[in-house]
């Protein structure tokens, strides 16, 4: 039988056709008045997509540059940082920490749990310097209150920064990042943008640029004032990755597209389609008698705890050999006790269904289940159409 490769995990996601069209046919060389063009166009956009009235940057690297970044540039070495973990990409943020001198105060919670407001509160001292948290823990699958840190944070002092990988959070996740008081706010190429991986872009407030002036850790490349500073005069500080900034520049349009030519309306709708997806899958696999890994899910990906006795490498490979379909393992420790399902990004009804119905044939192959064939998708069905009913219902009052 014919098969489609599909991806289905939390990055890189499935990439938007008109963005790889427009990364194939660019070549326009980075110091001229096209690219010029292409990139202040994009930076604008991006401040939208965002939803920021902050300078936006975005750096040819890897989410992960643009997480040292912001160490990087705002800390100097000794300074007092609280790190709050709940997976491995929290626990990146404590390599980091270390990595430049600044001893880390780590709150941690086991993974697939998410952080207690009042256990933040009482780490947090007139020492602490900035907080560094993620949106989502894309390792399990949950999600992060961060509308309730930042209240915490902004309550404790004016000098503490908070600092958000939202990686995976930004076009899943509804953020305030101006009315919450995010100071630095990460976002990768390769998740809600639906294009490669090679580009990264954060949002920094006034008190992180004013940080950057006083901080002393040693910065060359990821030296954020000097892409602003080029930024100012419509440039990179370095060499660009000028067809990923094309590509960038597609799916900004086509987010635009979503909402009748509005960008900031566009990105509500792809957070909103994300979240849908994300509430379809979960139904699914409840019907299967699945459980979640998470206990806060998140809207950028399903985590599905592995049945009794079943790795779920073998989950993860039947869906691979049978199916062309790509679904994520657990990482690190998590290895063989879950596989993720992403939502994020280029993901809509048919890919949500599909992937369900594929994933009660997996089970049936590779567990001693008694399968339900179609008890997944209905389930999924039901959700979507209560859904588009209340749309209906809002629309017509």
């Amino acid at each position: 039988m014919l098969r489609k490769n599909r991806l289905f995990t939390p990055g890189p996601t499935p990439l938007l056709p008109a963005a790889q069209t427009a990364m194939a046919a660019f070549t326009a060389h980075h110091r001229t008045a096209d690219f010029k063009a292409l990139f202040q166009r994009v930076l604008a956009d991006m401040k939208e997509f965002v939803g920021t009235n902050s300078d936006v940057l975005v750096l040819a690297c890897s989410g992960t540059g643009v997480m040292e970044a912001a160490v990087s540039n705002l800390t100097s070495p000794g300074d007092s940082v609280l790190v709050l973990t709940a997976g491995k990409f929290g626990e990146r943020w404590t390599g980091l920490a270390k990595a430049f001198g600044c001893p880390p105060d780590v709150l941690s919670v086991p993974y697939g749990e998410t952080f207690s407001l009042d256990d933040i509160r009482s780490r947090l001292t007139p020492a602490t310097r900035a907080v560094f948290v993620q949106a989502t823990e894309s390792s399990t699958g949950a999600r992060h209150d961060i509308e309730g840190i930042a209240k915490i944070v902004r309550a404790h002092s004016h000098e503490t920064l908070l600092v958000v990988d939202a990686i995976t959070g930004l076009g899943t996740t509804h953020l305030d990042v101006d009315g919450w008081g995010i100071d630095v706010i990460i976002g990768g190429s390769q998740k809600a943008l639906m294009m490669p991986p090679g580009l990264a872009y954060c949002a920094v407030s006034e008190r992180a640029w004013n940080r950057m002036e006083k901080a002393t850790s040693p910065r060359y490349y990821f030296d954020l004032r000097k892409e602003r500073k080029s930024a100012a005069k419509g440039e990179t500080a370095y060499t660009p990755a000028t067809s990923l900034f094309a590509a960038m520049g597609a799916a900004l349009e086509f987010v635009r597209g979503m909402g009748s030519g509005n960008l900031s309306k566009g990105r509500e709708i792809l957070v909103d389609n994300a979240e849908l997806c994300a509430e379809m899958t979960r139904a699914g696999a409840k019907a299967l008698g699945l459980k979640l890994y998470a206990s806060a899910p998140a809207a950028a990906l399903t985590a599905i705890t592995s049945p009794d006795g079943t790795d779920s490498g073998k989950i993860v490979k039947e869906f691979r050999e049978t199916f062309d379909a790509v679904v994520a393992n657990g990482q690190g420790e998590m290895k063989g006790q879950l596989f993720r399902i992403a939502h994020i990004g280029y993901y809509d009804y048919l890919d949500t269904i599909g992937i369900l119905g594929a994933l009660e044939h997996v089970l049936a192959r590779v567990t001693d289940r008694n399968v339900e064939y179609g008890a997944a998708v209905r389930a999924a069905q039901q959700i979507y159409a209560r859904t588009m009913s209340e749309k209906r219902q809002l629309v017509g009052a």
